[in-house]
Order: structure tokens, then sequence, then C-alpha cells
């Protein structure tokens, strides 16, 4: 498949997938969901063509997609697993390709960690420990991203939104289309990590090799003795 139908083709996966969480359609979601990180894997390897830590992140982040399809506590742990190294190995990377300081980043990042962990604390019962760990890590990746690009850093922050939203409900609290509102941030992280992604690593064209013709135009080519 040639690269430049992936990115129209996850749009359609997401709109089905948006589809089956607006309708309630379990089969449309199992259709859907589980093709939203591999599509965007096939750009990343068809821009790319070597598997690197982002690569990583979205295998794991398709594992936790199937888990989360599962009903109950332990398949939503096994989810929370799964993008636990999406997390760490997205973090892996942005570290190492960072472009820009992101301090202010790293500091409203933990701020919010803290903010959130303390007010969902007391209602999350037997998940605050996993929640407080897998929340850390999500927080340290939209900080990371933030020094990539602009893209990779809205991606970051979508991630947080989406995965703080999974966080409210697993607290107990149900706000209006908050399903819909997780898979709409989810499927915009991924999008925006993943074309940001190949974007920042995009290898810097070099020199030009002169035209032909124009070599009499160099310096020392000029015909003068």
């Amino acid at each position: 498949m040639r690269r430049a139908w992936l990115l129209p083709l996850f749009g359609l996966v997401a709109a089905v997938e948006l589809a089956g969480v607006a309708l309630d359609s379990t089969v449309l979601q199992w259709l859907a969901k589980p093709l939203l990180a591999p599509v965007l894997l096939a750009y990343l390897w068809a821009h790319r063509r070597r598997v690197d830590a982002v690569a990583v992140g979205l295998v794991a982040a398709t594992a936790g997609d199937v888990a989360l399809l599962l009903p109950g506590d332990t398949a939503f742990l096994a989810g929370m697993g799964f993008f636990l190294v999406t997390q760490v190995a997205f973090i892996t990377a942005f570290v190492r390709h960072r472009r820009a300081p992101a301090a202010l980043a790293w500091a409203g990042y933990l701020l919010a960690w803290a903010g959130a962990n303390a007010l969902l604390w007391g209602m999350l019962g037997p998940l605050r420990v996993p929640v407080l760990g897998y929340s850390l890590a999500l927080c340290l990746m939209a900080a990371a991203a933030a020094g990539v690009s602009a893209r990779v850093a809205a991606g970051g922050a979508f991630f947080l939104v989406s995965d703080l939203l999974i966080g409210v409900g697993a607290a107990g609290i149900e706000l209006p289309g908050r399903g819909l509102l997780v898979m709409v941030t989810y499927c915009a992280a991924l999008l925006l990590i993943t074309t940001g992604w190949v974007a920042a690593t995009r290898p810097a064209a070099g020199p030009q090799p002169p035209q032909a013709g124009t070599l009499l135009a160099w310096p020392g080519r000029t015909g003068a003795s």
C-alpha cells in the first residue's frame, strides 16, 4: 500500500471507531480500535524504514487498545500496563531527540500530575497506586514531547487529556460524552505524535550537487588565469 493512502485510511478507521463509541456498538469498536495504532505504525515504517522507540510505543498501544476493549479490572490493569510501555518508549525517543528546552513543560506537567492525583485519590480505591505510577509516566511523556516539536507536543497533551478522562471514569465520575471525548483526543494524540515524529526526524537535506552547466560559475572555474 502506498504511504499516501495511510493517513486517509487512519481517518476512516478513526471515524468507524468514533461511530462505534457514539452508537455503543461493540462490533464497530472491535473492528476499528485495534487498527488505529497499526495504521500509523505502517505510516511510520513507510517513512523511516526502521524500528525505533516510537514504533515500539505504537505496538504496545495496540495491545493496550485490545485489552481495554475487554471488561473487568484485570483487563483495565493490563491495558494500563501496555500503555505504560507506550509512555516509556515515547519518553525514550523524545528525550534523545529533544530540540528545544522544555523546563516549563516539565514543571507544569508535574504540577498537573500532583493536582490530578490529589483530587482523584480518594475515589480510585485499589487503582490508586497503579494510576499514580502510570499518570507520572504519562506526564513525563507529555513534557518530553514538548521538546521535540509543536506537533508532537500537542499530541502529548491530547494523550494526557484522553487518559485523564479515563481516570475520571475510573474514579466513578461520569461526564457527558466522556467516552467519545476519550477516543477523539486519543486518535488526535496518536496522529499528531506519529506524523510529528516523522517530520521532526526527517533527515535534513544536504548540500545539493551543482546542476549541469554550472561548474564554470564556481570559484576557480571561471576561466580566469
